[in-house]
């Protein structure tokens, strides 16, 4: 073998080396990132969480005009919403297997068949959701369990 094609080789190899770094490098930023994102977005509905649990334990901070076992009922149901919601925006990012997820699909759709449930969804009061979960519970609330 010439010892110059030898001389290329040799010096091609740290290039490739290298170069195969920064492509590992920007992957395991690209998952950092995606874990950043779901943990963000999990600080958030656990603080939404905090609020909604204290209206469960005392009713009268919630919306006037329902009995304190409605507005129990509906919160009730927003935090199962809200936790289903988690694990929806986990599982976009790649944070949850597909059949993890799965299961709590299942669980949600039998959920989402309950008369409190119903009310808490077709209610004017605020829910604060993603657009894309909110969608996403429109087409699973059209599946029977």
């Amino acid at each position: 073998m010439n010892t110059s094609i030898l001389h290329e080789i040799v010096q091609a190899i740290p290039v490739l080396a290298a170069a195969g770094g920064v492509v590992y490098a920007a992957l395991q930023f690209r998952g950092w990132r995606f874990s950043q994102y779901v943990a963000n977005f999990t600080k958030l509905i656990e603080l939404q969480l905090q609020i909604r649990k204290m209206v469960i334990d005392d009713p009268t901070l919630g919306p006037a005009g329902g009995t304190a076992e409605e507005v129990r009922g509906y919160y009730y149901s927003l935090i199962q919403l809200s936790l289903f919601e988690i694990a929806w925006y986990s599982h976009k990012y790649g944070q949850l297997t597909d059949d993890y997820f799965d299961s709590w699909e299942v669980n949600m759709v039998s959920i989402a068949t309950r008369p409190a449930f119903r009310a808490m969804w077709q209610s004017d009061q605020t829910k604060i959701l993603h657009d894309g979960f909110r969608k996403y519970m429109e087409t699973l609330m059209q599946k029977r369990p």
